[in-house]
């Protein structure tokens, strides 16, 4: 089997030779051929020594790497690569635990496969591919699941279609690659029940990433009241009702987001404490003074690119002023970014801009991020993508 072979300029391999998985566009200086998106292709130095494989796309990341091998991504090698997730989760206590039945299987570059998701709910996996080349490789990937799960996993749910490129060439629609389901099931995090509707919900239909940060709330809300903004399915909400919270109020522009919010709820241990709003965030929090406690702030991403980064910094900047000038003296404040082009520190010096703007007093308490089941490879960074301070409020 022959792939296409691209060669890099002159000094541009250092980052392959630190095992970085991204090509960037610029650093490609010939092929030995016209590679389309989605094709395999080897990268190769300047004086011709084989680097990586990877999968070909235009635009600035042009190839994603999945091996630092030369070995064809055969069905053996996803299998492999699959394996080696799923032993990872053993690790961690994710793949047979009655508590948490909920986790993320593979995480992209985390997991040696830029591009790719794999979520699982009880019993369905649930794939999301960010790239043509990823795309491609869905059966294989849905084989190696079968057998390494057995019987245990019931459903593969593709959910595609909205990750993909947007002018990528291949028409991609939603759907089972083996099983079916009625499109939701009830979950189990840390003992906490919720409502997982995959098909319809956002990204693969729950946010797994903040099972651990979700579980410290818990210790902080008794008797206390709480605001979960941008609450999509109200996880934080339920994890505060389940704890014993006096009022939990859930806000979300989204009127879906608040009726999943709703139905998670009266899952819990006492949904007569809460309350649900389809509002703007910024427009609640209006002639909001000293009625919370505890106020969760866990916006979408606000940028996305480089091109927005600074508008999308005035915008975490104007959201934590606000909640820190609306929050009862002696609060706790938590705050999130899962904005990847906004670092750690960049999220944490916007923060400090906002405690200046809004004269509190402020004591950071914990520096939160995304859990094992999304691993960041330390030739990686760029994947540590959720920041998150939890803030003591004077």
């Amino acid at each position: 089997m022959s792939f296409i072979k691209l060669y890099l300029a002159p000094g541009k391999e250092h980052s392959l030779l630190r095992q970085h998985p991204w090509v960037f566009s610029r650093a490609i200086r010939k092929a030995d051929g016209e590679p389309a998106e989605g094709d395999v292709v080897e990268v190769y130095s300047s004086k011709r020594e084989f680097l990586a494989m990877g999968h070909y796309a235009p635009g600035s990341i042009a190839v994603r790497i999945f091996s630092f091998e030369q070995t064809p991504p055969d069905y053996e090698f996803w299998k492999r690569k699959v394996q080696q997730a799923y032993d990872y989760r053993s690790r961690l206590g994710l793949t047979d635990n009655p508590n948490t039945d909920v986790y993320r299987l593979l995480y992209a570059e985390g997991d040696g496969a830029s591009g790719l998701i794999i979520d699982v709910y009880k019993d369905t996996a649930v794939i999301q591919t960010h790239t043509v080349g990823m795309y491609r490789e869905r059966e294989h990937i849905a084989r190696a699941l079968q057998e390494i799960y057995g019987d245990r996993l019931r459903a593969f749910y593709d959910k595609s279609a909205e990750s993909l490129p947007a002018k990528a060439p291949v028409e991609a629609e939603n759907g089972y690659l083996f099983g079916t389901s009625t499109g939701g099931v009830v979950v189990t995090e840390n003992e906490t029940r919720f409502f997982v509707d995959w098909e319809s919900g956002q990204k693969t239909g729950f946010f797994i990433d903040q099972r651990e940060n979700r579980e410290l709330l818990a210790h902080y809300v008794k008797g206390k009241s709480v605001l979960n903004t941008f609450c999509y399915t109200g996880g934080f909400s339920v994890y505060a009702l389940n704890a014993g919270a006096s009022l939990v109020h859930s806000v979300d522009v989204s009127k879906k987001a608040i009726e999943l919010t709703e139905k998670n709820a009266a899952l819990s241990q006492a949904p007569d404490r809460h309350e649900a709003f389809a509002m703007d965030t910024f427009e609640f929090l209006k002639g909001k003074e000293n009625l919370y406690d505890v106020i969760v702030l866990d916006p979408p991403a606000f940028a996305k690119s480089q091109k927005v980064r600074h508008n999308a910094l005035m915008g975490y900047k104007r959201l934590n002023a606000e909640a820190m000038k609306k929050i009862k003296p002696g609060g706790i404040l938590f705050t999130f970014s899962c904005s990847q082009v906004v670092d750690k520190y960049l999220f944490n010096s916007t923060v400090m801009a906002a405690a200046i703007e809004a004269g509190r007093n402020i004591k950071i308490m914990h520096h939160l991020s995304q859990p094992a089941d999304h691993p960041i490879s330390i030739f990686h960074p760029e994947g540590e993508y959720l920041k998150g301070l939890v803030l003591f409020v004077e």
